[in-house]
């Protein structure tokens, strides 16, 4: 049985659900449906062969928990005993007994410390009808803050059977350029070696049609800095991983969704007073641009927009 085959859904946590429900709808152009679930209906908004489903801080969904952000993913399976008895032959415990999921399906949470602090849950897939015209065309991938990506491989690829598709290393340096200016001898510019300020590693692996972007901060002695007042930069994201690893400890830290034209939509965003980190799209991962938008945004929980070409 292959776990890489179906992200079924990613289950987020607002503090304000009902606003963050209308914003995705009217500045994404996304469709609503309405799921049942113990704790009442529940909405859930169709992205390329997966969905994005919010509930508000303490619902039964998300096993009561309180803390705004990417809560879990849930990997859709056909046959839930034989998946879970699968995944612990694979040395990855269950965090418990069945639990009530969604439309009436039972899911099974696995242990998250066996999967580097992510939250995965084992249910049957969730099938929304596409959406037919949006800006955008599904989730990019489903970034992580990592103590360890070599371990994040290990536990995804070499124990969930998830293929790996790419790593890299994002690194800001700094350099210290000497001027020397005389009347006689003219001008002489000298350049120190660059210095290194901010950096991530970075491992990506495939689930569904997107991927779980694994982020370590590539060293520790440099300073978390965080400003959501200016537009963003590697350092910045360094600093956003670090600081989020010091609070929460390694998990599921950001949602990134795929656009044809980021700063098109960066712009609508903007105009309709929408919390902004970037108001037009920067370099990034795997050649892209991106864009976040402040967690302010959505009721707490990290959203950016991605535009890239798949190789």
């Amino acid at each position: 049985m292959m776990f890489a085959d179906c992200l079924s859904y990613v289950a987020v946590v607002s503090r304000e659900p009902e606003a963050t429900v209308r914003r995705l709808g009217d500045l994404f152009g996304l469709a609503l449906a309405e799921l049942e679930t113990d704790g009442g209906r529940v909405p859930a908004f169709a992205l390329g062969r997966s969905s994005i489903i919010v509930v508000p801080p303490g619902h039964p969904l998300s096993c009561g928990r309180q803390r705004p952000g990417v809560d879990h993913i849930a990997i859709g399976v056909s046959d839930l005993t034989a998946a879970a008895a699968e995944a612990e032959s694979r040395g990855i415990r269950r965090a418990g007994g069945e639990l009530p999921g969604i439309d009436g399906a039972r899911t099974i949470l696995l242990s998250s410390k066996d999967l580097v602090g992510v939250r995965i849950v084992l249910t049957r897939p969730l099938a929304l009808p596409p959406v037919a015209l949006s800006p955008i065309s599904g989730i990019d991938h489903v970034g992580v803050a990592s103590a360890d990506v070599f371990g994040a491989i290990a536990a995804f690829r070499d124990r969930l059977g998830l293929p790996l598709e790419s790593t890299q290393t994002d690194v800001e340096s700094a350099l210290a350029v000497e001027t020397f200016t005389s009347d006689r001898y003219g001008v002489v510019h000298h350049s120190r070696p660059a210095r290194i300020t901010g950096g991530l590693r970075i491992a990506f692996l495939t689930i569904g049609d997107c991927e779980l972007e694994f982020l370590q901060n590539l060293d520790s002695g440099h300073s978390a800095e965080v400003d959501a007042s200016r537009a963003g930069t590697t350092k910045q994201d360094q600093g956003a991983i670090a600081r989020y690893i010091a609070r929460h400890g390694p998990g599921l830290h950001h949602i990134a969704l795929r656009t044809d034209d980021i700063d098109a939509l960066l712009a609508r965003a903007d105009a309709l007073g929408v919390p902004l980190i970037d108001r037009c799209g920067r370099p990034g991962s795997r050649r892209a641009l991106i864009g976040f938008f402040s967690p302010e945004a959505f009721g707490g929980v990290l959203f950016h927009l991605v535009q890239r070409t798949e190789l």
